[in-house]
């Protein structure tokens, strides 16, 4: 499982140029689902996301996680980030679970995600959505499981 995770002012996903759901000061998260991933990968990304210390304390160090600085958490589902690109110049998706499995799997995420954190939205998994945010730092991580 991969979580690209962003330190973010602000973020906001729309679909059909509405929007869904927004955060004001915290992260997005684009979560690749992996065919191998299951619950067991999804909790222990879910925990490293929630701990992982990218925003600042009083002397500008990144000794501050999500839960610390109150802020909030946007999940969006991201099947690209499972791509195989290396080969050619075309991205294979042959390594990303099945939507019907992935989906399952993401919303397990969202579930456990607002049982620990007071402030989580999502996307809507499969739709085409514009994700827009303002990335502060930029600050942007790769986790994976």
């Amino acid at each position: 499982m991969l979580a690209l995770i962003q330190r973010v002012t602000n973020a906001a996903v729309a679909v059909d140029n509405k929007v869904i759901s927004e955060i004001g000061p915290g992260m997005l998260v684009l979560l690749g689902i992996e065919k191998a991933d299951g619950r067991e990968e999804a909790d222990n990304l879910l925990k490293k996301v929630l701990a992982y210390r990218i925003f600042p304390d009083d002397e500008g160090k990144m000794n501050l996680n999500v839960q610390q600085i109150g802020g909030g958490l946007l999940v969006v589902s991201q099947f690209t980030l499972a791509a195989d690109t290396n080969k050619g110049l075309r991205p294979g998706f042959s390594s990303a679970k099945p939507p019907a499995e992935a989906e399952q799997l993401y919303e397990y995420f969202l579930k456990q995600a607002k049982s620990l954190h007071h402030d989580v939205g999502q996307g809507s998994f499969g739709a085409d959505m514009k994700v827009s945010l303002v990335n502060d730092g930029p600050v942007t991580f790769m986790l994976k499981t």
